[in-house]
């Protein structure tokens, strides 16, 4: 038990002297004098058989190798926390940094504002948000929880249904009352369309149970936009008709600012949102109690969906 007590609080060490790059500072939080948490690192480091830790008289690096050990070093402090608990020990307070990524159109409309009483009610919980419609790799980038709108085809993921999603077509009245409102998707191929991050086909069914595709490479396509509002915000200037998540644009559909076209025919692969976490990682207390936050807040009854 000493020999685990003292590799773990080594691997502690590490994790908060990576966080901090400060290997004093991180030493000082769990109260070992600089020259304890520095023959901590040292004992560690030969016991991985690598330097986990770039030093300079100026300066503390990730090294390689510390970079890729990090996120298995945070799995095993997990690991341990999660077995405590479950044998009765530890702290009763969920605590924690929890670093979350999803994206920044959601989370600016759906988790921003909750925000303040999640950390209220939590307030041993700290939160590293990292919001943009560019996705993070989980694994690589230490993130313990992610919001997807797909289950990702990745054997190391877990995931969580937060809500049903649809995706449509709209278009401003302004771009329908100038370029007419197509009745067939096959119609779309005449006009101006606005694609999402890339011109990749959107396969689509009909009510009679048709099926085709939205070929933006053949259509009018001269708009691609890697970044949800500016997207939003070009349909509704009238660059064109654009495919959007129904949680993107209820509102403006609700006040006529948009207008859904195409709404008897549904996208093949009609969409979801997902709360997606490492599958190796155990699910924390931290990590549980975000999830259920946010199926209860928003999951339960989506705003999109009424």
């Amino acid at each position: 038990m000493d020999i685990i007590k003292v590799e773990t609080e080594a691997i502690k060490l590490f994790v908060l002297a990576a966080e901090k790059l400060n290997i004093s500072a991180a030493g000082r939080e769990l109260g070992m004098p600089p020259s304890v948490a520095s023959a901590r690192l040292a004992k560690l480091e030969k016991a991985v058989g690598a330097d986990l830790l770039r030093r300079s008289t100026r300066q503390v690096a990730l090294s390689t190798e510390g970079a890729e050990f990090l996120p298995f070093a945070r799995e095993i402090l997990a690991q341990e926390s999660a077995a405590m608990a479950a044998m009765g020990f530890g702290n009763e307070q969920v605590s924690g940094t929890l670093r979350f990524t999803a994206s920044s159109t959601f989370a600016q409309q759906y988790i921003v504002p909750l925000l303040p009483e999640f950390l209220e009610s939590y307030p041993g919980i700290n939160l590293d948000l990292r919001l943009s419609d560019k996705e993070f790799d989980l694994i690589q980038g230490s993130f313990d929880l992610a919001l997807r709108n797909a289950v990702l085809p990745d054997s190391n993921l877990k995931a969580r249904k937060l809500a049903d999603d649809r995706r449509i077509f709209c278009a401003s009245p302004e771009y329908l009352e100038k370029w007419g409102r197509p009745l067939h998707p096959d119609e779309l191929q005449a006009h101006q369309l606005i694609a999402f991050k890339s011109r990749t086909p959107v396969a689509w069914a009909g009510p009679n149970g048709e099926k085709g595709q939205v070929e933006h490479r053949s259509a009018r396509n001269r708009l691609i936009i890697d970044d949800g509002l500016s997207y939003k915000i070009a349909t509704m200037a009238g660059a064109g008709i654009a495919l959007h998540a129904l949680w993107s644009v209820h509102r403006e559909l609700a006040a006529g600012t948009l207008v859904q076209v195409l709404a008897d025919y549904r996208m093949e692969e009609e969409p979801a949102l997902w709360l997606v976490y490492p599958k190796s990682n155990v699910l924390t207390a931290k990590v549980r109690v975000f999830i259920d936050f946010l199926v209860q807040r928003i999951g339960e009854k989506p705003p999109w969906m009424s």
